[in-house]
């Protein structure tokens, strides 16, 4: 429809109304003139549900906002089958994240069917693992069951390029000088010798051998992932777990997984299977960092062959000065140290400046990870050079 006078409306301008409709929310004073019908209707219903008022969708009262889905199972059942119908995927996690910390509907997940009616995301599993020790056992097959597939998603999504990426590097770490003729690294060994062409003999002649050492033979570096399992953590104890499965499936690498608050809690022995790990857990409570170190620490036996991960927003209940103490002396030993704000999609948490900026004063800056990243991080670890700190 095009446009053939003034006070003609094109489609266009009935595009944009009703975009403003559904984000105004309606009621007199929307100011848009424009109704709402068939699945623009319902989606503004979910809409309103969640952000507005109670009365006749309006979500524009001018007052406190309030929810509109009520407290019973079956009306929130209703309206986690209405947004995954109007919405995206990505949007209706985003949804059932507010719902959830807007309407305190977490125990409601506490409910098999409401368990089976929702979007399953990394955010969901922390909410699910922190319900843990509430969660009755008809509900707690369906917890695991939503909580492994996440979990399987993550590990078809990342774990191919983490064993590549640290294999390469496990395999540059190994390289020897003097290889015997069937570990010689040939392609290396070619670029390393060019300056010896000669050309009258159309060949290279090298002055030096590159080869591998026989890394997938034996365990050739030892990981420690040391992770924070306060609230605020939840999503990088997820991929954390995640992660330290993957690892702990190379035969070069010798992993240990070791989750902390007040308390420490080694899971090294369920790394098999990564949703053991996370019903390993216990999300919130304290933190005590140093306490956690000393444990690491106790259990390292070749340190220049070890990398110690710790995972955390450095809020320390602990003693301050003998943490940054026992990373000093981990350094000193060989070990080396990354320390990582969170291992989640969203950046970096609120985090003790501080105790970052100290750390950072030690050699071991502190700095927020994506997942798709951490590869390369443990690369460049293993290898002992600089890592790939993104850009603030």
């Amino acid at each position: 429809m095009t446009s053939t006078g003034t006070g003609t409306r094109t489609g266009t301008d009935d595009e944009r109304l009703r975009r403003w409709r559904l984000v105004l929310g309606g009621g007199a004073a929307d100011g848009t003139g424009r109704a709402l019908s068939g699945t623009d209707a319902a989606m503004d219903g979910a809409l309103a549900a969640l952000y507005g008022g109670t009365s006749g969708g309006d979500r524009r009262t001018g007052g406190d906002r309030t929810a509109g889905l009520g407290a019973s199972a079956p009306s929130v059942a209703r309206w986690l089958g209405d947004i995954r119908t109007y919405f995206p995927s990505s949007v209706v996690q985003v949804m059932q994240r507010d719902a959830i910390d807007r309407l305190g509907l977490a125990t409601l997940l506490l409910e098999p069917e409401m368990l089976e009616a929702v979007e399953a995301d990394v955010h969901l599993v922390g909410t699910l693992l922190s319900l843990d020790k509430a969660m009755p056992e008809t509900t707690r097959e369906t917890a695991r069951a939503v909580v492994r597939k996440v979990v399987d998603q993550l590990e078809k999504r990342l774990a191919t390029r983490t064993r590549a990426t640290l294999t390469g590097a496990l395999d540059r770490s190994a390289r020897i000088s003097r290889p015997r003729h069937r570990d010689i690294d040939w392609d290396r060994t070619v670029r390393a010798n060019l300056a010896h062409y000669l050309p009258e003999y159309g060949t290279v002649v090298p002055q030096r051998l590159i080869g591998y050492g026989r890394a997938s033979q034996a365990v050739k570096k030892e990981v420690v992932l040391c992770v924070d399992q306060s609230g605020s953590m939840a999503a990088s104890v997820v991929y954390a777990s995640v992660f330290g499965a993957v690892l702990a499936s190379m035969r070069s690498l010798a992993t240990r997984l070791v989750v902390f608050d007040t308390a420490v809690v080694d899971l090294t022995d369920q790394l098999d299977d990564p949703v053991d790990v996370l019903f390993g857990t216990q999300l919130g409570g304290g933190t005590d960092i140093n306490r956690a170190l000393a444990y690491c620490q106790s259990r390292i036996t070749r340190p220049a062959d070890t990398v110690v991960v710790l995972i955390s927003d450095l809020y320390e209940g602990g003693i301050r000065d003998e943490m940054l103490k026992r990373v000093a002396a981990m350094k000193a030993s060989g070990v080396q140290f990354v320390a990582l704000l969170a291992l989640s999609d969203e950046g970096a948490p609120a985090y003790d400046r501080e105790h970052a900026a100290a750390l950072a004063a030690l050699g071991a800056p502190a700095f927020a990870c994506t997942p798709d990243l951490f590869p390369e991080v443990m690369a460049a670890a293993l290898e002992k050079r600089p890592l790939p700190i993104p850009e603030a």
